[in-house]
């Protein structure tokens, strides 16, 4: 069995599958190259990626990393209460408890940053909090996607594209008590989240990467008129080399190249080296080449197709079987190694993505290159879940 396999499974073997396992070496090697790509420019830990709150912890703790990107108000609370001293939020929210919990501590005020894109989210702000809250740290989402006329290349998040809508949305927050405007966020989906895969999409990146090039400069300026930006926040794992080289940047984002799911197998920029897996067991072998498993029917979210599914890794040579897929109580699996596989023999298994695995598990089993294991709690261990 090769490396880091035999390792990751003798030092797991006393532990009841399914659990998931998380590479010490691999994903230390992963936050080193992170860094190394990054270029001096300080990398922002995506949470949402990680959901474990001492890997979230260590990372930070390592040269190059600087804050948290969080995705939940009330998880954010949570880190600013557990010490984390600087998260930027995501996402807009209409949590009216979690809004609460944020203006009634002033540490959490100040470690805080909250995300908006729209007069009306400030304005559903007010609604939640009441007149006179107390004021809130913003940073403006602005819509880093590539317009090609009437064709929209990246996710669907803010309404804010263009330096002329930045600019009256930050004039709107300036005038508004009870809000300071401290960043502007840009995350380019279309170059950070999708592999290299065909000579079209590597000439999409490059179109894309030179218009926000452009078009961050004139959005920077324009919401810089009315106040002095603290965060100027852009790029993911898949974006890092392009979007750092950008001096308007002054910090990037990235999480999932921690843990490298089989969404980031196929970047030009970088060699995915996972580190993130999970372990199941064969329970029983309804034919001679077809062993099936106890679970595993962990579907990525995005779009419904295969690209979704986990995907056996190890023994190699084995593959999901079209009809069944990975399932909620049992997933088979089929190929040449199946037929060496018996009744209590384990499987380890990829996720697609990257932290949502661990909403499946309580903890995960941290394996050194010794083969030590550590047992951490992830967000659902500690009783949390804020997806």
């Amino acid at each position: 069995m090769p490396e880091p396999f035999d390792r990751l499974l003798n030092a797991t073997a006393d532990l009841d599958t399914p659990f998931a396992i998380v590479d010490e070496p691999a994903l230390w090697a992963n936050a080193d190259d992170l860094v190394r790509r990054a270029a001096g420019v300080p990398i922002r830990v995506a949470s949402k990626s990680v959901r474990v709150r001492s890997i979230i912890e260590r990372t930070l703790a390592r040269d190059g990393f600087a804050g948290v990107m969080s995705y939940s108000l009330a998880e954010s609370n949570w880190l600013a209460d557990h010490g984390i001293d600087d998260i930027l939020l995501a996402y807009p929210t209409t949590s009216r408890a979690a809004l609460a919990d944020l203006v009634a501590d002033d540490r959490r005020r100040a470690a805080i940053t909250v995300m908006v894109d729209s007069t009306e989210t400030i304005d559903h702000l007010d609604q939640l909090l009441g007149a006179g809250h107390p004021a809130i740290r913003v940073c403006i989402d602005v819509d880093a996607s590539l317009k090609l006329g009437p064709v929209h290349l990246g996710v669907r998040r803010s309404p804010v594209h263009s330096a002329q809508q930045a600019s009256a949305l930050a004039a709107a927050i300036a005038a508004r008590p009870g809000f300071d405007l401290v960043g502007v966020m840009f995350y380019d989906a279309q170059i950070a989240g999708l592999p290299d895969s065909s000579p079209a999409v590597r000439l999409v990146k490059k179109r894309s990467a030179a218009e926000l090039l452009d078009r961050r400069s004139t959005v920077i300026a324009a919401v810089s008129d009315h106040t002095k930006l603290e965060i100027v926040n852009a790029g993911g794992t898949g974006s890092l080399e392009v979007t750092g080289a950008d001096p308007a940047i002054t910090e990037l984002t990235a999480g999932s190249g921690l843990f490298t799911p089989t969404l980031f197998d196929g970047y030009d920029a970088f060699e995915a080296r996972a580190a993130a897996y999970f372990v199941l067991s064969v329970v029983r072998k309804p034919t001679p080449d077809i062993a099936t498993l106890f679970a595993g029917g962990y579907i990525a979210s995005g779009p419904t197709n295969k690209n979704r599914q986990p995907s056996p890794t190890w023994p190699a040579g084995l593959a999901l079987i079209g009809t069944e897929g990975a399932g909620e109580v049992q997933t088979p699996v089929k190929g040449k190694a199946a037929r060496d596989l018996g009744v209590g023999d384990r499987v380890v298994m990829r996720y697609a993505k990257a932290g949502e695995m661990c909403e499946r598990f309580d903890r995960v089993a941290l394996v050194s290159v010794d083969g030590d294991v550590e047992l951490l709690p992830t967000y659902r261990g500690e009783g949390k879940s804020f997806g």
